[in-house]
């Protein structure tokens, strides 16, 4: 029997009582070591890697992850190096954070890297770049494994300021800058909430006043100070705190998203394989919210080895019900082949809109990028741009014919089997009216979570100086 060590990091969560709790049941760790209102992160990781562990493997959870299912299954069979897990979280979407199964020869090597001095990505990332050095050592790789974990839900206002206003730092690259700027675009379909308004408040602050220019040492000493500065925005902005996290509400949201779910079988998938800028991110949302979990394009190392084997299924899928976007939408037919029972949604957009959506889209994105820590990004980027679209850059004409050419391919093939296919056009309001049926589910009440660029949520924002 494995021993599993909890290393639990709470700053005064909100969730911190539930998230803990919660880890115990789940995790069952033999032994819980907690940091408490450390601050900046970086002395955390330092005093998380004075302990002296007597186990095999260390989870390392933060507070603002509640984790919902038992993992102790997965962690007494592990034997891998080290585990980023998927999360759902709030702001984002699935992706892995939070949780960190590490393996204690990793733990002991990371206790031994010494981190050059003035390293911009130890300033932004103390224990990514730390684990990230100990795996380089160790000739190691990291592996990814989905489980169902909320992130950042019901977290205090100030919180979400500083996570946020942390986030436009650590995504400074083009790259990651695009994503960000997705997201936030995401953020408006959830225009009565306002934990979407604080958390572009605090994208916003740190793009202001924290120049690309700014040295370590200045982003330093504005990461430590963004407690006090979250406070005292949050201030003057008027925004009154939220009132400490019950049980109740916990399990009232947990009932909104784990509602009825579908059969899911291991030969039965969900595919989104309409073109990028058709509502790809928010079908993934719709979905996700109907209980059938799909990931959104996604692009880790293990992705890329797949594509480049024509290993269409995808390991990712040994974790998740679907995928979405063009990681997929040129392999129908072989996906189909695979996973004979599934579901395939195409999302349409009307053409001229969609084209220059994509351009846009595109203008940003460069098929190219130098920086080595990109490199499997970009490498996706490239191979699924030429499988899809057959060139790097954008040129309308070719994307006119690229976009005609698979709806008339995809139909054809489906002609025969309409219960297969749905067309869905989410961005002229399409919504639950056309994808519950799809799924034989009863229509949901709750607002579809359709991407929308102007909102009441952009016009508060206006106001804000």
């Amino acid at each position: 029997m494995k021993k599993i060590d909890l290393v639990f990091r709470t700053v005064g969560e909100r969730t911190s009582q539930i998230a803990l709790d919660l880890a115990i049941k789940n995790i069952q760790p033999r032994q819980v070591h907690i940091i408490e209102n450390v601050k900046p992160f970086a002395h955390a990781v330092q005093q998380m890697l004075k302990m002296n562990y007597d186990c095999d493997f260390v989870v390392f959870l933060d507070a603002d992850c509640l984790i919902m299912e038992d993992m102790s299954p997965f962690l007494t069979s592990n034997s891998l190096p080290y585990v980023d897990c998927y999360v759902l979280d709030k702001f984002r979407g699935h992706i892995h954070c939070g949780v960190h199964i590490t393996r204690i020869d990793v733990i002991r090597e990371m206790q031994a890297i010494k981190v050059p001095d003035n390293d911009a990505k130890y300033v932004l990332r103390p224990e990514s770049r730390t684990r990230g050095l100990a795996l380089k050592k160790l000739k190691l790789k990291k592996a990814f494994k989905k489980f169902n974990i909320i992130h950042d839900f019901f977290q205090f206002y100030h919180h979400i300021f500083a996570k946020c206003a942390l986030r436009e730092l650590r995504s400074r690259q083009d790259y990651h800058q695009a994503k960000l700027t997705i997201c936030q675009e995401d953020w408006g379909r959830q225009e009565k909430d306002l934990d979407f308004l604080v958390a572009k408040y605090g994208v916003d602050y740190a793009r202001k006043y924290i120049s690309k220019q700014a040295s370590q040492p200045e982003i330093a000493r504005f990461i430590e100070n963004l407690p006090n500065i979250a406070l005292r925005e949050l201030k003057q902005m008027n925004i009154l705190e939220k009132a400490p996290l019950t049980l109740a509400e916990t399990i009232e949201f947990s009932s909104k998203i784990i509602i009825q779910r579908p059969m899911i079988s291991k030969k039965m998938k969900v595919f989104g394989i309409g073109l990028s800028r058709t509502g790809t991110k928010s079908l993934t949302m719709a979905l996700n919210m109907l209980g059938i979990n799909v990931v959104h394009y996604p692009d880790d190392e293990t992705i890329l080895q797949d594509l480049m084997a024509a290993k269409y299924d995808f390991s990712i899928l040994n974790d998740y019900d679907g995928i979405t976007d063009i990681t997929v939408a040129p392999f129908y037919s072989q996906l189909d082949k695979i996973f004979p029972d599934s579901k395939f949604i195409l999302t349409v957009r009307n053409k001229s809109c969609w084209l220059k959506s994509l351009e846009a889209h595109w203008s940003k994105r460069s098929a190219f990028d130098f920086d080595p820590s990109n490199e499997t990004k970009m490498q996706i980027r490239r191979l699924l741009r030429a499988a899809v679209y057959g060139t790097y850059a954008f040129n309308e004409d070719r994307m006119s014919y690229v976009y005609d050419l698979h709806y008339r391919n995809v139909l054809e093939y489906f002609k025969d089997r309409p219960e297969s296919l749905l067309i869905i056009d989410v961005c002229d309001g399409e919504g639950w009216e056309k994808l519950c049926p799809f799924f034989n589910l009863p229509i949901l009440e709750e607002p579809f979570p359709w991407m929308k660029k102007k909102t009441v949520l952009t016009e508060i924002l206006s106001g804000v100086k």
